[in-house]
């Protein structure tokens, strides 16, 4: 049996609800559990939800908690579901300062909710390439690997892509 995946819930896209009344997007709980049920996921999971943020809304101390909890996590296996627009930020500051351990951020472009998410997709590959990648910070989106410090999101496309082509 593989060792135990620590996957950390921020918010984000992925765990986005619509509201009905309002016509906003807003968090309730996280699909985490529910998606991983539903991807049949045969590996151990411990899910802790650290903040249900949008991230735009993520503030350094924001980061710093989540920086603190991979820390202080026992497992070596971390994926950090979180919000694409500051995805890489997030990733840099987990770079700086934590060690000795293979982290994998992800996110998803639709809510979960939606039905149509890419977010089951990309969970899948961030649960197989924590698994399979060398210790240090990752991202994984649109079924690819990122180095932490050669991705971006690219806005008119909604894809995730390398800085340069050899990444």
């Amino acid at each position: 049996m593989s060792p135990p995946i620590r996957l950390f819930v921020t918010g984000g896209t992925f765990d986005k609800e619509y509201d009905e009344i309002d016509g906003t997007l807003d968090f309730a709980d996280t699909h985490l559990p529910e998606m991983l049920e539903l991807g049949r996921c045969r590996l151990e999971v411990r899910i802790r939800t650290l903040m249900m943020v949008d991230s735009l809304e993520m503030t350094d101390g924001d980061r710093e908690l989540v920086a603190r909890n991979c820390r202080d996590a026992p497992e070596p296996h971390i994926v950090v579901t979180h919000g694409t627009d500051t995805m890489v930020k997030t990733a840099e500051v987990l770079a700086d300062s934590v060690t000795g351990k293979t982290l994998v951020l992800t996110g998803a472009m639709i809510p979960f909710a939606f039905g149509s998410s890419d977010g089951l997709f990309n969970l899948g590959g961030a649960l197989t390439a924590v698994q399979a990648l060398p210790e240090g910070v990752w991202v994984t989106m649109n079924g690819r690997v990122f180095a932490w410090d050669n991705v971006r999101k690219n806005r008119s496309t909604g894809v995730f892509e390398p800085l340069d082509e050899g990444g």
